[in-house]
């Protein structure tokens, strides 16, 4: 669906700001947190808590090397956007004015291929074209890592990985043939998958679980802002949390959302597409964190680290107050 038809539904509930603090949120039109930026619109949760959550749908074209609300953010044009917390380490190492104040969720993709493909498993990547959005992107650091770990060789070596800037060039790449499988992000898998003949041979989730060594579900991807926006206006920081963690729990357990959400955001009619969206959303998502969460956070990241190496992840530590969870 195009963005324009996408932000069209999310200003029906836009409203007037009156006299709340505004946070400006910009996040990608194809990702999974617009689901739950419309449900908070729809339901005025953000009023509800005391702020207006202003949101814009972007490209997720890379700016500079950054994907578009890594820019935004860090231009001062945004306020609150999501990432993975490998690419916050590494922008906030070189010396990015960004802070991730809650998790959003396992938001890593899956391994997606023709049905007659003869890739199996992570062993069967090796002489194969791989597409994946960019080379630092964390499904295929998590691959590198899992393939380095336990059967002994690097992807990155012995596999050709095949950037395509973009998730859509990414399903485009796939269709046309020009690669053997791709490492799409999670709520697109199941639009290609439904449609065939593709299917998807692993989830990264499987990964995320096995390096950590936890069976505690960690976020890969966190809400982020600016210092300068936390120490300015910590109140609607904590309001935005209790309004996330108010819409998850509506969006857990209400069916009828999401078929809303199906109508206004997706591409496609299709009710089963919705529903393995649905179940996917709700098998990724994580409501909230602690220090232990936080923890097992670091020792993922000390384990692809030291599997993957800091060339792979473009950074060597998880600088100092990187994670800043509410009180």
């Amino acid at each position: 669906m195009r963005i324009e038809d996408q932000q069209s539904a999310l200003d029906e509930y836009h409203g007037n700001p009156g006299d709340r603090p505004v946070m400006r949120a910009r996040f990608e039109h194809n990702g999974s947190p617009r689901y739950m930026l419309y449900t908070i619109k729809r339901l005025g949760l953000d009023h509800e808590h005391g702020f207006h959550l202003d949101v814009e749908l972007v490209s997720d074209a890379l700016e500079g090397g950054m994907e578009t609300v890594e820019a935004r953010l860090q231009d001062g044009d945004a306020d609150l956007i999501d990432i993975d917390y490998i690419s916050t380490a590494r922008e906030r190492a070189e010396g990015a004015d960004i802070v991730a104040v809650h998790p959003y969720g396992r938001t890593v993709g899956g391994l997606v291929a023709p049905e007659d493909t003869d890739i199996e498993g992570l062993a069967d990547l090796s002489g194969h074209r791989i597409g994946v959005v960019r080379r630092l992107d964390k499904n295929w650091i998590l691959c590198r890592a899992a393939c380095r770990e336990y059967h002994g060789f690097d992807p990155d070596e012995t596999a050709t990985p095949v950037e395509a800037g973009s998730k859509v060039g990414l399903t485009e790449m796939l269709h046309d043939g020009e690669v053997d499988a791709v490492l799409q992000f999670w709520p697109i898998v199941p639009e290609i998958t439904e449609r065939g003949p593709y299917e998807e041979v692993f989830p990264v989730s499987e990964l995320v679980q096995r390096l950590s060594g936890t069976d505690n579900r960690l976020p890969v991807s966190t809400f982020l802002t600016s210092e300068s926006f936390l120490a300015e206006n910590p109140g609607t920081v904590d309001a935005f949390r209790d309004a996330y963690r108010d819409v998850v729990d509506r969006l857990v357990t209400e069916d009828d959302l999401w078929a809303e959400v199906g109508e206004r955001l997706m591409t496609y009619d299709d009710p089963s597409i919705v529903r393995a969206v649905r179940d996917g959303w709700r098998d990724m998502v994580v409501r909230d964190w602690d220090g232990e969460t936080i923890a097992g956070m670091e020792r993922l990241f000390e384990h692809l680290l030291d599997v993957a190496g800091a060339e792979a992840l473009g950074v060597d530590h998880v600088p100092d107050g990187t994670f800043r969870p509410g009180d």
